[in-house]
């Protein structure tokens, strides 16, 4: 009878294992089956289709986090809420005096508002504005250029380029969209601003790659950064030329200086972005350079791309997908850090804080010596000072207000490349200084009645 018993048991387990294996491999089967997966085409996609909405029946896990981009969010030196900069940082009411930053620099939101916010703020409303501004805020350009240009999209480009930005909206319908990143036939990653194209294949040719085209000639991994910077990068947008990114001598924060100090408008006037109200200075102005600052930093050199930190990899189920709830790493550690990172999430926080609060602080020094000089410029403009004696420190503000803007605009606080911001911004400092000191002297030879 124990004999018996034993057998039974036997089967009985060899059963109940034999069900257990049976059901394990099922179990990888079906989740193999679920990874292949990635979308029913409910709708067919092209060109002319630029609503995200109509991609998320085809794509509704990227829609989703799409969708999220709308969510407010916040972070130490960041986030979509909060009041003004002009209100947290007087400063800039001065640094920016008679230009459109000085009536409004709100906290930026997310894709999702990329086009109502451009329509809403006061710098469109109280300031005349051209096209250019369209390239980085609406969705749909190539489509959106090609019918201004009548099926040629460079035509297009320039077209929209020079009208008033309030014309320019009747093309744009959406804000920055499904169709701006990806190919609507076969969803491959590809660059569609023409401005982006230009000076890239300029950046290129400096490093002796002619003809380049990143659509063609680009790794996946480039696509996953370059399709970022297709609109996260400084630029001009201004009336006197069609927009352009100033790559011609490189992207670091002095070869940008450099070019733009060697450009003329076509009324042959050396490149500024405006005539500061207070000093009467021709000073310039950057555009969030995440890009270029990026570029001077250890992920960059390590071939991490943004997406892998803004966009990284998630699971649902099965199936694996990219976030496309693009927001600040810091709101997503566990997986935009740690999965390099072997560290704590309070560590890594830690460490960002640490770079960031060190950078702010730099910062606020660098943006007190160029308030101090452009009060100790109004001061000299009061007297009888000959113009020819001011314009020396009139290249000190110049340069000093570029650099602190590179920093300040950048949204990454120095996070990007510590080194470089820290550098920047203690250039910063000294021409701010430079000049502070020289108008003093100024002052002392043409004393003020």
């Amino acid at each position: 009878m124990d004999k018996i018993s034993s057998y039974v048991a036997v089967i009985v387990l060899t059963a109940l294992l034999t069900g257990a294996l049976v059901a394990f491999l099922l179990n990888i089967r079906e989740r193999k089956e679920e990874s292949k997966y990635r979308n029913v085409n409910v709708a067919q996609l092209n060109e002319e289709i630029t609503d995200p909405a109509v991609w998320g029946h085809n794509f509704p896990r990227e829609y989703d986090g799409y969708k999220k981009t709308s969510i407010s969010t916040h972070t130490n030196y960041g986030g979509s809420e909060g009041i003004s900069k002009l209100d947290t940082d007087p400063r800039l009411k001065t640094i920016f005096a008679g230009y459109a930053f000085s009536v409004a620099y709100n906290p930026r939101r997310g894709h999702y508002y990329s086009l109502i916010d451009q329509k809403e703020t006061l710098r469109t409303k109280k300031f005349k504005q051209v096209g250019s501004c369209l390239q980085c805020h609406a969705g749909g350009l190539r489509n959106i250029y090609e019918k201004a240009g009548h099926g040629d999209m460079m035509a297009g480009f320039e077209k929209v380029c020079a009208m008033p930005l309030k014309d320019a909206w009747q093309y744009a319908q959406h804000p920055v969209a499904c169709v701006d990143c990806h190919d609507p036939k076969t969803m491959d990653l590809r660059v569609t601003r023409p401005a982006f194209l230009i000076g890239i294949k300029k950046l290129k040719e400096k490093e002796g790659l002619k003809d380049y085209d990143p659509n063609t000639m680009a790794s996946r991994q480039e696509m996953r950064t370059f399709v970022c910077a297709q609109c996260h990068v400084t630029y001009y947008c201004g009336s006197k030329e069609k927009l352009f990114y100033p790559w011609g001598n490189g992207i670091k924060v002095e070869q940008i200086e450099d070019f733009y100090d060697n450009f003329k408008f076509k009324d042959d006037h050396r490149f500024y972005d405006w005539k500061h109200e207070i000093t009467g200075a021709e000073v310039i102005k950057a555009k969030h350079p995440e890009f270029e600052m990026w570029s001077q930093g250890v992920h960059s050199k390590s071939g991490v791309a943004c997406a892998d930190c803004h966009m990284p990899y998630m699971r649902e189920g099965a199936t694996k997908i990219t976030d496309h709830y693009i927001r600040s790493p810091l709101l997503n550690v566990s997986r935009a850090c740690l999965q390099c990172h072997h560290f704590t999430e309070e560590e890594m926080l830690g460490r960002v804080k640490t770079i960031q609060d060190i950078n702010r602080k730099l910062l606020d020094r660098a943006e007190d010596a160029l308030v101090a000089l452009i009060n100790k410029l109004a001061e000299a403009k009061k007297g009888k000072i000959p113009e020819e004696e001011l314009i020396p420190i009139y290249e000190f503000q110049r340069k000093a207000q570029w650099r602190i803007d590179f920093v300040n605009a950048e949204n990454s606080m120095g996070f990007h490349a510590p080194q470089e911001a820290a550098r920047i911004l203690g250039e910063a400092i000294d021409y701010a200084r430079q000049g502070e000191v020289q108008a003093e002297g100024l002052l002392a030879k043409h004393p003020v009645n």
